[in-house]
């Protein structure tokens, strides 16, 4: 059974690249350990602030925590942030050309 999250939230401006490398730096990762059972994207909205992730998660585990990039991501972040988080759970509607139904 898959689980799916949608989080957003807005950086400080002077912040915004900095979470940028951080968020470049958990893909780099992931890209090097490919984790099994995990479907992640990470949006940075127009406005330059806002950023938005989207994370399908096969199984009762969930592969970012021991990513160790993303346990440094999520340590800094409260700094960076100009708003609280928003994080809710989500039930796909439709998808056209992103994979995020079936997991390998």
């Amino acid at each position: 059974m898959s689980t799916m999250f949608v989080v957003r939230y807005t950086t400080k401006p002077e912040a915004a690249d900095e979470n940028q490398a951080a968020v470049e730096k958990v893909f780099a990762e992931l890209n090097e350990e490919t984790p099994d059972g995990l479907r992640y994207a990470t949006f940075r909205l127009a406005d330059g602030v806002s950023f938005v992730h989207v994370a399908v998660m096969e199984g009762e585990v969930n592969p970012l925590a021991e990513v160790a990039a993303f346990a440094e991501f999520q340590a800094g972040i409260a700094d960076r942030l100009a708003a609280p988080v928003e994080r809710s759970e989500a039930t796909l509607v439709g998808s056209y050309r992103v994979p995020v139904t079936e997991l390998s």
